[in-house]
């Protein structure tokens, strides 16, 4: 088999931050895949509480500099680049001043959420693509963990579905229980719009919380999976509704520990055949 490219966007991975089982999941995973032969990029957002100096990040100056749309603004992006010690893994960050630079990931020290964690998930999402593009890096798998990266199914179906870089690029969602009860305010809809995308494509961001994060990115990927935590009832029928109802690749777990990396090998072949 050919060396398959895997794209892999998420909120975070150890070393440089744990807050959820998403980073234990994307310091293992890539590494395995990258022992399999496989090529690896990772891009998570650059939070504040992220210390750059212990970690070594730095800025890459040729893919910084764009502007990202979130609604009617426009914020600069910034791309910082960091090794993940003794595994040969560069990670990306995603950074803007307005969206990343505070102490916190998504709640402040009061445990009140983030009033502009949409926009900010809406600005990673739209900034993960468009550093790829720069990067001129063609992915064969792109894989969004959380609901943080639930955009990124549906602009590669749409926005960049002609784009030489995205063009032949399959996507997997995997959903982890870190549910939140949030209402965002604001147009939502407007905020997360790009280039060939209507209203009616985003109709389950109306909600304007977690569930319609969750609801595009499994409308839209190509292969849905739902991490071996417990989830609350609501998301469990949520999903095995979403599964019984479609003709993807749905699974409630891939592998078990001894069998995943074999598993996400077979998957990933799989979606790119």
């Amino acid at each position: 088999m050919s060396k398959l490219r895997i794209l892999y966007a998420a909120t975070e991975i150890n070393p440089f931050l744990q807050t959820t089982k998403v980073a234990e999941f994307l310091r293992m995973l890539p590494q395995g895949m990258q022992e399999m032969g496989m090529e690896i990029r990772i891009f998570v957002p650059r939070f504040g509480i992220i210390n750059e100096r212990k970690n070594r990040l730095h800025e890459v100056v040729r893919l910084s500099g764009i502007n990202i749309a979130v609604g009617e603004e426009e914020k600069p992006l910034i791309i910082k680049v960091a090794s993940i010690p003794n595994a040969k893994l560069q990670v990306y960050f995603i950074d803007n001043e307005d969206y990343f630079h505070r102490k916190s990931v998504l709640v402040d020290k009061n445990d009140k959420f983030h009033a502009d964690n949409d926009e900010r998930a809406i600005f990673f999402c739209k900034g993960v693509l468009e550093t790829v593009k720069k990067l001129g890096w063609a992915p064969d798998i792109v894989h969004c963990n959380d609901w943080m990266t639930g955009l990124i199914p549906m602009y590669l179906k749409t926005t960049y579905k002609k784009d030489p870089i995205f063009k032949d690029a399959k996507s997997v969602f995997t959903i982890y229980n870190n549910e939140f009860d949030h209402k965002f305010s604001g147009d939502i809809i407007e905020k997360a719009k790009m280039l060939d995308i209507d209203d009616k494509m985003l109709a389950a961001l109306k909600s304007a919380d977690y569930e319609g994060f969750i609801k595009v990115g499994m409308d839209y990927a190509d292969s849905v999976v739902k991490s071996d935590e417990d989830f609350s009832d609501n998301m469990n029928a949520m999903f095995t509704e979403y599964a019984q109802n479609t003709q993807k690749k749905c699974i409630g777990q891939v592998g078990a520990d001894e069998n995943l990396l074999t598993s996400y090998y077979a998957l990933y072949n799989e979606l790119a055949s």
